[in-house]
């Protein structure tokens, strides 16, 4: 151990030789890894010696079978049709990920447009990489579980194609929280139990629960990400006040544990921008698998983004009349807001004047399972030969990663990097000669709960205005990578404090970030000085157990509530509630998952008042509502 702490040392002395918040960072995640390690052996053991009829079902990668899966996608591939000329650009971008495959282990952007086919080319990537330095697995990390089984089953119609019967979830391992217990197999649990699959999907929350949570569950993968391919997908929707412990928790890994990072968006955020002295990641000198991304963001332009923001804003009426033109217009019109309260308002304006049949709302007042449903009837429609007419309005959970292609988008003004994933909704796969994106600024929504997208508006405003007033700037791109470059410049320079994930002085008795607990510990360091007039004797001075029960990856005080979503949610509930002891009951917990609708304590404060919660167990804090409160149109109201 001393030899890897020596080796951490000498690696971020060479790099920034001031830098002592990374270098006590990794000596803390260099414990925790090794917990890892001790807590997988020890559940192993004790689980094999309890059900030894189940040591079978483990499958132990070690020895993946790269050259395999590999001729498995290639053979995908190569049968893939091109019709439109943006598949030949797909197969370009598919092909310098290839050549990019025997680099050194290392931190890679992979930036390319959204619709550029970056699922497929980071998998490419990602197998003949493995193969070539030798590595245990690969592990997809997902920003939100509303894509994560849409990308898994790409992978997985690749890798366990139907003609291999045999090897049926075998290869491709999903852990995320919207699994049901119908799906999961006694195997995939035991496997999900250890990540023990050559490519594994899991949520951004999980990989940051995994690195920085409470309890044993998720510190117990944290061995896994050792050796191995780190495929980030929409990066830049990692959590701003996790930036810091993000950014030295990918050093550690690939520096340390021999893994490599792959960081994929068409939006990248600069991670290797930020203070060093805090953390920022060490991207790899070759640095980008593409080999010109601005002429790439050039050729794969599909839209034209038209800034309709004007004095005074945009009125609800003047924006339902907008998406009602371009909906006659084109058939296919997609509205993305910034609020639940602003999507149902426009829906119900254009309720009157669009049937009920071409209408859709999709938001987070929705529980995953009815937001699957819907957005699965919008697919449906969308990609019908006889193009049936369309119109969503959707909050933004629709912009990352979601494969759906719109002829028009309508996005209430919010940051860059919303407007571009916006953007990937509409001309998708290169139909139209040019799609239209429309940006507007509403006067009535109102962003106090949702400071993210308050602050990227403003930057997003100094950004369009410059190029208002001057499109050479950008070389007439408004999405292309100088204008992101500048947004990002704006955005993490106003928001430097925030990314130490501060901890609230009135929960410890301590007013700070956990980025120094995990680290230095300065403060309670000096407080030991003072007290015992020398400094500690031993070189792990982070109160771990508290800084984990700090750590939160979620940064909303949200009550998840169970919804009375169609017979099988009211089915759930009466199971809920007749579960004699629910601590036990985790398939029914599980299941809970797809029909919960997570609120802020306002909201639920208000449903209690009225009357329409019940308390289902009061040792594990679940709720249900009732019945009257979910509408099948919008999800949970008041």
């Amino acid at each position: 151990m001393l030899a890897d702490v020596r080796r951490i040392r000498e690696r971020i002395k060479s790099a920034n030789s001031g830098a002592l918040i990374p270098r006590f960072q990794q000596f803390g995640l260099l414990v925790r890894f090794l917990f890892s390690c001790l807590i997988a052996g020890d559940r192993i053991d004790t689980a094999d010696f309890e059900k030894p009829a189940r040591m079978g079902l483990r499958q132990h990668v070690e020895d993946a079978r790269w050259p395999d899966l590999i001729r498995r996608l290639e053979r995908y591939l190569f049968a893939l049709e091109a019709p439109q000329p943006i598949d030949a650009l797909r197969r370009g971008i598919s092909d310098w990920c290839l050549d990019a495959a025997t680099r050194d282990r290392g931190i890679y952007p992979l930036t390319v447009p959204t619709g550029g086919g970056k699922t497929l080319a980071s998998l490419r990537f990602a197998l003949h990489h493995a193969q070539h330095r030798k590595l245990d697995r690969i592990i997809y990390v997902i920003p939100f579980t509303s894509i994560i089984e849409q990308n898994a089953g790409i992978v997985r119609q690749v890798l366990e194609p139907v003609d291999m019967p045999h090897d049926e979830g075998r290869v491709v391992l999903e852990h995320h929280s919207n699994l049901t217990p119908e799906r999961q197999t006694w195997r995939e649990k035991i496997l999900s139990e250890d990540w023990d699959a050559p490519v594994v999907f899991t949520t951004m929350v999980q990989f940051l629960e995994t690195l920085f949570g409470s309890g044993t569950r998720g510190a117990r993968h944290m061995h896994q990400l050792a050796n191995s391919v780190l495929v980030f997908d929409e990066v830049q929707t990692l959590p701003v006040r996790c930036v810091h412990l993000f950014n030295n928790a990918i050093n550690f890994l690939v520096e340390q544990c021999n893994s490599t990072a792959l960081l994929c968006t068409a939006t990248q955020p600069l991670l290797d921008k930020v203070e060093p002295e805090k953390g920022a990641v060490r991207i790899s000198p070759e640095s980008d698998l593409i080999p010109d991304v601005r002429a790439l963001f050039d050729e794969l332009k599909r839209v034209e983004v038209d800034d309709l923001r004007k004095p005074g804003g945009w009125g609800d009426e003047e924006i339902a009349q907008l998406a009602l033109a371009e909906f006659r217009n084109t058939g296919r019109c997609l509205v993305i807001v910034n609020t639940k309260v602003h999507a149902r308002s426009l829906f119900d304006l254009l309720s009157a004047d669009v049937g009920e049949d071409c209408l859709y709302h999709l938001s987070t007042d929705m529980c995953p399972a009815h937001r699957q449903l819907e957005l699965g009837k919008v697919r449906e429609r969308l990609e019908s030969t006889k193009r049936a007419p369309v119109l969503c309005i959707s909050t933004q959970l629709i912009e990352a990663g979601v494969d759906v292609d719109f002829d028009v988008v309508i996005r209430s003004l919010a940051g860059l990097d919303s407007i571009a994933q916006a953007a990937g909704r509409c001309n998708r796969n290169g139909r139209l000669e040019k799609g239209h994106v429309y940006v507007v600024d509403p006067v009535n929504e109102r962003l106090a709960m949702l400071p993210d997208i308050a602050i990227g508006r403003e930057h997003a405003k100094r950004v369009l205005d410059d190029y208002r007033a001057d499109p050479g700037l950008y070389d007439g791109n408004i999405l292309g990578t100088q204008a992101m470059r500048d947004y990002y410049r704006y955005y993490f320079f106003e928001r430097a404090a925030d990314m130490s994930y501060a901890v609230p002085g009135d929960t410890v008795g301590y007013r700070g970030t956990l980025l120094e607990l995990l680290s230095t510990n300065e403060r309670l360091v000096d407080e030991y000085k003072r007290r015992q007039g020398k400094p500690p004797p031993y070189l792990f001075r982070q109160p771990f157990m508290t800084a984990s029960q700090q750590f939160s990856a979620i940064d909303a005080p949200t009550q998840g509530i169970v919804v009375p979503y169609g017979n099988q949610g009211m089915a759930l509930i009466n199971d809920l509630c007749s579960s004699p002891d629910l601590s036990n009951a985790s398939s029914l917990l599980r299941s809970a998952q797809r029909y919960s609708v997570n609120v802020f304590p306002y909201v639920f404060e208000k449903l209690n008042r009225l009357g329409a919660l019940h308390l289902v167990s009061k040792d594990l804090r679940i709720y249900s509502v009732n019945r009257r409160y979910y509408s099948e149109r919008f999800g949970l109201s008041v």
